[in-house]
């Protein structure tokens, strides 16, 4: 029989909002690329339907663009929620390595998760500085996916003024060609960092079983009750400046 023993202390880490931007998020995602895949190459049957039945391809790209708008103002809330709310796992600047100590447990991420040369649970509570720092880079890539969305949307909206207001980025990027492609570019991108981000995230879920998964879901984690405490005097101290 095997068995191990560890004092593990509950942590509210992730909050309501930071939870329903995730998985709304998700959601997006997989709308966005299952339509925009139409969109980008329409299956052929739909050339050979009767007319009233050819709409499906509007509905389709309806579809896009409202998840498209629901994309951008969530995206926008988890802006404003990293500057102004959340508890300080939440916060901006645990995404943007500004602190030596950031950099620090960034080496040791790469040392234990990329090179293999270091087998040692992950001591920290929130994101470790390279899940951070790849989110950072994924919400630059959502920055840009919105403006080259809706510069393409604009050319065919005649109702919202919001597209329009993303009209200068087609001549800026050389047309509306390159901006598909960069707009599709950002898809696979997307996919690939789904990929990689769901098994990550079940790897160490079975690894170190710290909760990982279940956590995004009811936003606790199991985590060492030396490092539980750690955390807590530290925050207390950060509190009494």
């Amino acid at each position: 029989m095997k068995s191990r023993k560890e004092n593990l202390r509950e942590v509210y880490v992730w909050e309501l909002p930071v939870r329903l931007y995730h998985w709304l998020n998700a959601l997006c995602i997989v709308v966005l690329c299952g339509t925009g895949f139409i969109i980008a190459n329409p299956p052929g049957f739909l050339s050979q339907t009767e007319a009233s039945f050819r709409y499906w391809f509007g509905t389709v790209r309806f579809v896009h663009f409202v998840t498209a708008f629901v994309f951008l103002f969530n995206f926008a809330f988890r802006i404003y929620w990293g500057f102004n709310g959340g508890n300080r796992y939440a916060k901006w600047d645990n995404y943007i390595p500004l602190r030596k100590a950031q950099w620090k447990d960034f080496w040791r991420v790469v040392k234990t998760d990329v090179l293999m040369i270091r087998n040692a649970p992950d001591p920290g509570i929130g994101h470790n500085t390279v899940a951070s720092l790849s989110y950072f880079l994924l919400f630059l890539a959502f920055l840009v996916q919105c403006l080259t969305g809706f510069a393409l949307y604009s050319q065919t909206s005649t109702v919202s003024f919001l597209p329009r207001l993303f009209a200068w980025i087609l001549p800026l990027l050389g047309g509306e060609m390159n901006v598909r492609i960069i707009h599709n570019l950002l898809m696979w991108f997307f996919i690939i960092f789904a990929v990689v981000h769901v098994y990550i995230v079940l790897y160490h879920d079975y690894i170190e079983r710290r909760s990982l998964l279940s956590s995004m879901i009811g936003g606790w984690k199991d985590i060492p009750e030396e490092v539980a405490a750690a955390e807590e005097k530290a925050e207390q101290e950060e509190k009494a400046r």
